[in-house]
């Protein structure tokens, strides 16, 4: 049985193959219509989400199977003890998606799990949106190889999950990000990384840029704390030190990279509003290909 929390345990073919695939069933998705017929995914949901929800839910639906969506506060995982309540679960469904706050707890969720568990986020790692993204960036700039990613941001679990894949499939990764979020340090990660002669950092962001396929950021600030009042001043001093790295016009000039963002997007923030549908932007192509790259994932799981 494969869990995906991060893709620590996955070779490079399986992400490739998940990409593809992704590619693949977006092209023809009724060849898929009955593929996961009778089967039935949990959702977890301790953070917020829109993306993440609507993407597994529509494409379980559009497999043939059954999605539950249980939001954490309306079931005993507040109250409970998550293996228990895990191991009861997993006996009645096929397969569980868990968005948590703690990699630690959706660590503890695989381990008592009789299904698949996939991590729809948690504080260090994103890979499900790791392989949406690119599937976008092979669908605009072709094979993956070879190819650059500047993530210009703060360092996060969506950071963390570019890092590993793009360097697992021989994509070069280029990260600038002046802050670390500390809950996504993985030193063993970037060691690895930095091995393959892949990955690079800087915080020289307009050098990093200028020979780009794909430029890509992120909030500056979590979603559950952007209007947080406990923290506004961590977020302004967020704000002013991360300016001079915003996406903008004068950042990207004549570049050909196409623009990235994995949503949800704070305009005027991380990148200017007149990027956003800029015509290199891909932000709403990289937002859809959730559902169609997931459908992938389900399909790796539990065909």
């Amino acid at each position: 049985m494969r869990h995906l929390i991060n893709f620590k345990n996955w070779a490079p073919q399986e992400i490739k193959s998940m990409i593809n695939e992704g590619i693949k069933i977006k092209k023809e998705p009724l060849k898929y219509e009955l593929a996961l017929k009778q089967k039935t995914l949990a959702m977890i949901f301790q953070k917020t989400s829109t993306r993440t929800r609507v993407s597994f839910e529509t494409a379980m639906t559009q497999l043939g199977g059954h999605a539950i969506y249980m939001d954490w506060m309306t079931t005993q995982f507040k109250l409970a003890d998550i293996a228990d309540e895990v191991k009861y679960l997993s006996r009645n469904v096929d397969c569980i998606m868990a968005r948590l706050k703690k990699n630690a707890d959706l660590t503890r969720m695989a381990s008592a799990s009789r299904v698949p568990v996939i991590n729809g986020c948690d504080d260090r790692y994103h890979p499900c949106q790791a392989i949406a993204d690119l599937m976008t960036v092979k669908e605009h700039k072709g094979p993956l190889n070879g190819l650059k990613l500047v993530y210009v941001g703060v360092h996060n679990n969506v950071c963390n999950s570019l890092i590993e894949a793009c360097t697992m499939i021989g994509m070069r990764i280029t990260a600038v990000t002046p802050i670390i979020h500390k809950p996504a340090e993985d030193k063993d990660l970037l060691h690895k990384a930095e091995k393959t002669g892949l990955y690079h950092a800087t915080l020289n962001v307009g050098e990093a840029v200028k020979d780009a396929d794909a430029v890509y950021t992120d909030t500056w600030v979590d979603m559950e704390l952007f209007f947080d009042p406990r923290f506004k001043q961590e977020k302004q001093e967020r704000i002013e030190k991360m300016m001079p790295y915003q996406l903008n016009r004068d950042l990207l000039g004549e570049s050909n990279a196409i623009i990235m963002h994995d949503m949800p997007i704070h305009r005027g923030y991380e990148i200017a509003a007149d990027m956003i549908d800029h015509p290199n932007s891909v932000i709403f192509d990289q937002a859809e290909n959730r559902m169609h790259s997931e459908k992938a994932i389900l399909l790796q799981l539990l065909e």
